[in-house]
């Protein structure tokens, strides 16, 4: 009951955003013009790929791990092989890969592909191209590349780009004003309105509202500690790609740049620090794949002033520990409210372990699109670095294919989530709870890990204890304590240890109290070129309360 009540008021709350952010009747009341010019393009920070240009010119179109090739016809009429492949396609970010090609001729193919596109007329509601994040990309995508797009063009296809500006963004304020946009979505939907106020000559008349429903919801989605809402690591390196082009499209027409805008990218950078791995990558929680590193070296690029990656993000709910190579990454929070969980994961307590730049534990992470099937698996707590009761998460998740809203949604999960941080000249400690699988077998998570100052040993003890007034005994069920490997990682018994080789060549020695561990196949989901194959170390046993298990990872 209590979870339908959590899940309920989550939903009252988000209808009340809804209406505050732009009501319907404002939304058919609202008058966009199409623009007669444009005044600024804003800049796009992503990475261009000469490479990528030569194969549409030759009409191979590559997305979410599928190619296409169109023989010389229409790309946008081509069967899609997947929604994402669509998504992407229609969402025009190739568009900058164009312009790393021939000026000439990138330009022009550009040019009539986006014609192409214009030229489909009115697409079905059905279609991906008319998801709201869809048409807020191509709009981002369209403004950062209409220098090359419109310098020489003829009057049929400016009028054409115009006209398409304006419709997208009435399309996209009726998104946020009826809720068709939902999650992040809503929060690029109001990036790519505000960059049409600021760019187009004819947004300075909707530049108020859509300020105020951007600022609206960056205070809703960026927490005070900088993390987003939804607890994935990707989703802020995303929007800062795009919140950051926008800050500087403000500053340089001299216009005020919001408050909220300000405050939401100078905190959201340093908690993407503490994120980060010493090979860069990002950690692997809720929803988090392979890191595709020149994105996030584009972003933090902007950052000011850089100082040592924060400790702890309580609102984001993360904890790091560090000392001199190695660093520890802990999933220390609840699961994000239901809107924002559609990509969440069941991993309480899970965390990462790295040294340098070589990653040593690890969670399983998000599977690439074209590996969609997977990705409930990846979201189990299995799939996580941390202990698991009769091989159940600590999270309930829908399943994407049970159909209504709640599909995809976690919807219960730990609900107390206890975390107290100590240090001394020795070492440093974190001591965690979480509630997630009191309800159904009256049992508390509690875990402790200790990093040495020096950075050579990684210890904790994982504990099973019963909920305090508990009416009944907990039923009699197995638990499994997790470590998963990165590929790079091998692991070869010894004795009653286990010694992981890195690929560096150094040696770690991992050793258990309280178990035995065995050795077991597990698969990294989020390598840069998909799924690979690792190993994890296992620890079993009756999961009666006070169970208590002592491992470490020692520095050979």
């Amino acid at each position: 009951m209590r979870d339908r009540m959590r899940l309920a008021s989550a939903f009252a709350a988000k209808a009340l955003a809804r209406r505050a952010a732009a009501p319907y009747h404002l939304v058919k009341s609202m008058a966009i013009a199409p623009p007669e010019r444009l005044k600024i393009a804003p800049p796009d920070i992503r990475t261009t790929d000469p490479t990528v240009a030569d194969e549409i010119y030759s009409g191979y179109f590559s997305f979410a791990g599928k190619t296409m090739q169109c023989h010389g016809g229409s790309p946008f009429l081509l069967t899609a092989p997947s929604p994402g492949w669509r998504r992407a396609l229609a969402g025009f970010s190739w568009l900058r890969h164009l312009r790393a090609a021939d000026k000439a001729l990138g330009q022009a193919n550009a040019r009539a592909l986006v014609a192409d596109f214009l030229s489909l007329g009115k697409l079905s509601p059905d279609d991906p191209a008319m998801e709201p994040a869809v048409a807020a990309r191509r709009m981002l995508s369209f403004f950062a590349q209409s220098p090359a797009l419109l310098d020489g063009a003829e009057a049929e296809f400016y009028d054409a780009f115009m006209f398409a500006l304006a419709q997208g963004a009435r399309f996209l304020w009726r998104a946020l004003a009826t809720g068709q946009a939902e999650g992040a979505d809503r929060l690029f939907c109001a990036i790519a309105l505000a960059e049409f106020a600021v760019c187009a000559d004819t947004g300075r008349k909707i530049a108020p509202q859509v300020s105020r429903t951007l600022s609206m919801e960056l205070d809703r989605q960026i927490l005070p500690d900088g993390g987003h809402v939804s607890r994935n690591p990707q989703v802020a390196v995303d929007l800062l790609l795009d919140l950051l082009p926008l800050r500087q499209v403000l500053a340089a027409r001299g216009l005020q740049t919001p408050s909220a805008l300000m405050r939401a990218s100078d905190r959201m950078m340093p908690t993407l620090r503490m994120m980060q791995h010493g090979d860069g990558s990002l950690a692997l929680f809720n929803g988090m794949g392979a890191t595709e590193l020149d994105r996030v070296a584009n972003v933090l690029a902007n950052e000011d002033a850089r100082g040592a990656p924060p400790l702890k993000a309580p609102y984001f709910g993360y904890q790091r520990l560090s000392a001199a190579e190695a660093t520890v990454i802990v999933d220390a929070g609840p699961p994000p409210p239901p809107e924002f969980s559609r990509g969440a994961h069941a991993g309480c307590l899970a965390f990462e372990f790295s040294l340098g730049v070589e990653r040593v534990v690890v969670n399983c992470g998000a599977p690439s699109p074209p590996h969609e099937e997977l990705r409930e698996m990846a979201r189990a707590t299995a799939a996580h670095s941390t202990l698991v009761v009769d091989d159940r998460s600590s999270a309930r998740i829908s399943a994407r294919d049970s159909g209504g809203w709640r599909a995809g949604l976690v919807t219960e999960g730990p609900r107390a989530v206890a975390v107290e941080r100590r240090e001394t000249p020795a070492e440093t400690t974190l001591i965690l709870s979480h509630d997630g699988y009191a309800r159904d077998y009256g049992l508390i998570h509690a875990r402790e890990l200790a990093l040495a100052a020096d950075g050579a040993s990684l210890s904790g003890v994982d504990r099973l204890l019963v909920v305090e007034g508990a009416a009944k005994a907990p039923p009699e069920v197995d638990f499994a304590l997790r470590f998963h490997l990165h590929p790079r990682v091998r692991a070869a018994p010894l004795g009653d240890s286990i010694a992981l080789a890195l690929a560096n060549g150094e040696t770690l020695l991992f050793a258990a109290e309280g178990g035995f561990p065995e050795v077991e196949d597990s698969i990294f989901f989020a390598g840069p070129a998909g799924a690979r194959k690792c190993v994890q170390l296992v620890l079993r046993g009756k999961a009666a309360p006070g169970v208590e298990l002592r491992w470490s990872f020692q520095r050979v």
